[in-house]
């Protein structure tokens, strides 16, 4: 009897301090609640907005749709290729810009397009073009083309720079050479343009336009007789070409009047 008394007045203990710290409990989330709620309310007294978090989710790609998509594009592309052979511009031109819509960032859909506008005489938008394919894809036949954007719209020094960026990238192209040699001319940048010039001239050793701008730079600083050297390879190669005889003889009698003119 006596166990039994001790057990129940134990576990009545037991229950009253579980109740207590249960009522403690609920009186400290209150607490918290209200100050919460307090803050928000003083918070919206000062017109602050406070704006809901909603979670960020990620579109996932679906395989299939994006397989779709890349057709689209592939039969745009083709239509447009069968467009440009039958001159059709404008048809191209719309063509690459619907591709693009479905799939923006495709390098390739855009050098199309930019080449387009590069061959068509729109050089404002090739150039613009251009400039944001280099951020897409650091490409020397990109540079190649901007300098040509440029050089047409007679920014020369624009176009030198970037023939250079595409010489950097394919050092042992004599194109590339030639190409920034004509820029450096266009800028009267005529020794630049020799050094360049000759570099192409030794891998193209046929190509005469290179041969007759290399002697027009040797002209323009007054080295005469490496102008007519110049024109002596080009006679080797077009022996029939009066115009160069002629330019020959005229080098000859300004030496014999004035001088060799030949700078160290």
């Amino acid at each position: 009897m006596i166990y039994a008394s001790v057990f129940i007045v134990s576990l009545s203990g037991i229950a009253l301090i579980l109740s207590i710290r249960l009522l403690l409990r609920q009186r400290t989330v209150r607490r918290f609640v209200r100050s919460i709620r307090q803050r928000f309310e003083s918070a919206e007294d000062r017109g602050v907005q406070l704006i809901e978090e909603t979670p960020v989710r990620k579109p996932r790609k679906n395989p299939r749709a994006s397989a779709i998509e890349m057709q689209q594009v592939r039969t745009l592309v083709h239509s447009a290729e069968k467009a440009e052979k039958q001159g059709k511009i404008d048809e191209v031109e719309r063509l690459l810009i619907q591709a693009l819509t479905i799939h923006p960032h495709d390098t390739d859909v855009r050098a199309q397009l930019a080449k387009l506008y590069l061959t068509t005489e729109r050089e404002g938008k090739a150039e613009a073009m251009y400039r944001e394919l280099l951020q897409q894809r650091d490409d020397a036949s990109f540079h190649a083309n901007l300098g040509l954007a440029l050089y047409r719209q007679t920014k020369y020094e624009d176009a030198c720079f970037a023939y250079q960026e595409a010489l950097n990238r394919d050092p042992k192209n004599p194109e590339r050479s030639a190409a920034l040699g004509r820029a450096c001319i266009a800028a009267r940048r005529f020794e630049e343009a020799i050094s360049l010039l000759e570099k192409a001239s030794l891998f193209l050793s046929r190509d005469t336009d290179i041969l007759h701008l290399l002697a027009e730079c040797y002209l323009q600083i007054d080295q005469r007789e490496k102008a007519e050297d110049a024109y002596r390879r080009i006679n080797r190669l077009e022996p029939y070409n009066e115009d160069v005889k002629a330019k020959m003889r005229e080098i000859r009698e300004g030496m014999e009047d004035g001088g060799s003119g030949t700078k160290d």
